[in-house]
């Protein structure tokens, strides 16, 4: 039996896991890294594959992998993605996927859950730079679960001025390209690249190993 995405998103361990974070990182004042975002990630990661002509099975992984890829978080913000890895594994063996553990599916999945952070590095697979673009443009205020966020750290005051992230690909241009609309009273431009000036190199990076440039317009303006 091959793994599914329906498998992993009704899984009750999994659920479980994304709640406690979501739960607990409310509790903190951190942004939502729950269910919602592995879900964005999981269908962005999937849309993007989809538009490049990727294999159906392809879009699959890369879609299991953007829903588990923070599930390390369970153990700690720190090193998550690396335990992220672990934590997926153990999943596995608790569904008794036995015959999927140890094959390249299951590999895929493993490697771009544990590598989504490695920023200085290049994605080792499509499907981690399909999961690393999934993640990296999930910015919407809508992760922040008050108001009062905002005024925590720069972070979350990015995160609340973005009004709309949208992703668009073009498969004839090869271009993947991040339309966001930031409320420029909440933060200014600057302000958004003093946060994110490494994820906006990391999505690059994904980019070309899906033989992609990247693009990035801010309300309109082209800065990438």
């Amino acid at each position: 039996m091959l793994l599914s995405f329906k498998d992993i998103k009704n899984n009750e361990e999994v659920l479980t896991y994304l709640k406690y974070v979501d739960d607990y990182f409310a509790s903190i004042g951190y942004k939502e890294d729950g269910i919602v975002h592995a879900l964005y990630t999981a269908k962005r990661a999937e849309y993007i594959l989809k538009e490049l002509g990727y294999t159906k099975r392809i879009q699959e992984l890369a879609k299991i992998a953007g829903f588990l890829h923070d599930i390390g978080n369970i153990v700690s913000k720190r090193d998550h993605a690396q335990s992220g890895a672990v934590v997926a594994m153990h999943i596995f063996k608790n569904m008794k996927l036995e015959e999927e553990i140890y094959n390249s599916d299951a590999f895929e999945i493993f490697g771009a859950i544990g590598s989504h952070e490695d920023k200085k590095s290049l994605p080792p697979t499509d499907i981690a730079a399909a999961v690393v673009l999934g993640d990296k443009t999930d910015v919407r205020f809508q992760r922040l679960s008050s108001q009062e966020q905002r005024f925590k750290d720069i972070h979350s005051k990015v995160i609340a001025a973005c009004d709309v992230s949208k992703v668009e690909v073009s498969k004839k241009k090869m271009e993947i390209i991040l339309k966001l609309t930031i409320d420029t009273k909440i933060c200014s431009i600057m302000e958004y690249f003093e946060i994110f000036t490494k994820r906006t190199i990391y999505c690059s990076k994904a980019c070309s190993v899906l033989g992609c440039k990247f693009g990035l317009y801010i309300n309109g303006d082209k800065f990438l």
